[in-house]
């Protein structure tokens, strides 16, 4: 199961309230904006940029295919450099495993790479449940940890406050778990960094153990990969004594080799940058360097089961680099809570349900979250069709509903299909048509009445023409084609 954001609506309620809140989307707009032309300057710059996306989508597919194979050389590999595999079925298991791990160690606090993966658990929470303090280090994550927040972007977590928002909550809240922030603290980028350096220190020179994600699992060599843009990530790779990675099993990639395909998509997809700052890379334990105990936890929590879908489950080729985010008109909108998960804009839309299952009122609306224009389609470094996936779940959510009294929708589909079944029925709801559009002078509807009012509640209906084509037709060509 994938975690929740608790009291999420489902997402058409969750987005009007988000609508209304105009400086949550000034803040979306100046953020996404940014990153857009960032992204847009580099990747510009490569010629080859088609070959790199064919290139990534074929070894994605490629370790899709022969995923067991993959999985079992990783572990071999990874054993054999002296770390520990472990395997999880779902959230609940690897977040036990992860409890337990650190409980012997004797230790009660961690520090943490920035990791999707651990959010999709919640292993905060359930960390804290068993008394470990986990300290968040990638500034982002920082961020919304201290203003008891929920994340709204993959790539940049707090995407939702701008600076003087960060500013109230560094004074208000550093404080209380470490160094405090100066009292004179500008709402600058560079103080503000300097403010979060300065309280993370003292956590990184403590902590024994360290908890990380992986943007990539190597199976030819067990090697793990951790990408990022601050040096956080080194500092927990490299400072503790115990590191305990936690990974989805769609993250391996056959060969050191094809790191060069990876490594240059993945930056330019989802910082604008053409590499990026701080790239590590571990296998198992070196004796008296870095940390001495190395722990694989890889997680399914409902990967094979999309993996069983020939169209989903081209949403685990994810990259989780974000650019789909940054073009949506709809995320740019909404932001990423509307989504009532830690995987907002497209690549939510389509995950999500595929992990947690379509029960849920939100998961059945996710499918939905979208206006099919296909920017996301565009810009995806690894080539996944959104569009089509969320076309797919979205004939997967009005199956799981048949068989019981049919929906307004199946209702309205069925009086269209009669009405386009005959061109006779058709030229009659022409004709009465453009006889009701002569009411309205100004060329467009403000509102109609339920169920239509859902679609003018938020925007204007045109108006139907006064005549059809085909009516014109008859009159200019006085024969009917």
């Amino acid at each position: 199961m994938t975690a929740t954001f608790l009291g999420t609506p489902a997402f058409p309620e969750a987005a009007k309230r988000a609508l209304q809140d105009t400086q949550l989307r000034a803040n979306l707009a100046h953020a996404t904006a940014t990153i857009r032309s960032k992204r847009a300057v580099v990747v510009g710059e490569r010629p080859d940029w088609e070959e790199l996306r064919l290139a990534g989508e074929a070894l994605k597919d490629q370790v899709l295919r022969h995923l067991d194979t993959y999985l079992v050389q990783l572990e071999e590999k990874v054993t054999a450099a002296g770390g520990t595999v472990h395997w999880a079925r779902d959230a609940a298991e690897a977040n036990r495993i992860v409890v337990d791990l650190v409980r012997a160690t004797g230790e009660t606090e961690v520090v943490k790479v920035k990791s999707m993966a651990t959010q999709e658990t919640d292993l905060n929470g359930a960390l804290e449940t068993a008394g470990i303090s986990a300290w968040e280090t990638d500034l982002a994550e920082l961020i919304v940890q201290l203003g008891h927040d929920q994340p709204s972007h993959i790539l940049v977590p707090a995407i939702h406050r701008n600076r003087a928002e960060i500013r109230e909550i560094f004074l208000a809240e550093m404080g209380k778990v470490g160094e405090p922030a100066p009292p004179d603290l500008p709402a600058e980028p560079r103080a503000l960094a300097e403010a979060a350096r300065r309280h993370l220190r003292q956590k990184f020179l403590r902590a024994k153990v360290g908890i990380s994600g992986a943007n990539f699992a190597v199976a030819e060599t067990g090697s793990l990969v951790v990408v990022e843009s601050e040096g956080n990530g080194r500092m927990c790779l490299t400072l503790p004594e115990t590191l305990i990675s936690v990974v989805g099993i769609e993250k391996v990639v056959p060969t050191f080799a094809d790191l060069e395909v990876f490594l240059q998509l993945l930056p330019r997809s989802s910082t604008g940058e053409r590499m990026n700052p701080y790239t590590s890379i571990w296998t198992g334990v070196t004796p008296g360097d870095g940390p001495q105990a190395f722990h694989l936890v890889l997680v399914d929590n409902g990967r094979t089961t999309s993996l069983a879908d020939p169209v989903g489950r081209q949403a685990l080729r994810c990259i989780r680099c974000s650019a789909c985010l940054n073009v949506c008109p709809v995320y740019e909108r909404t932001g990423g809570h509307a989504y009532g998960s830690v995987y907002p804009g497209p690549i939510g839309a389509i995950l999500t349900p595929q992990l947690r299952g379509i029960e849920s009122e939100i998961d059945k609306s996710l499918p939905y979250a979208s206006s099919l224009c296909g920017a996301c389609f565009e810009v995806c470094p690894v080539r996944i069709d959104i569009p089509e996936v969320l076309v797919h779940l979205r004939a997967r959510v009005v199956d799981a509903e048949r068989g019981g009294v049919p929906s307004a929708e199946e209702l309205a589909m069925r009086s269209a299909a009669w009405m386009f079944g005959d061109h006779r029925r058709l030229e009659s709801a022409q004709r009465a048509a453009g006889l009701g559009g002569r009411l309205f002078r100004r060329g467009r509807i403000g509102r109609l009445p339920f169920p239509f009012s859902k679609w003018t509640d938020a925007r204007d209906a045109p108006v139907p023409p006064a005549e059809s084509f085909r009516a014109w037709w008859r009159r200019t060509r006085g024969t009917r084609r």
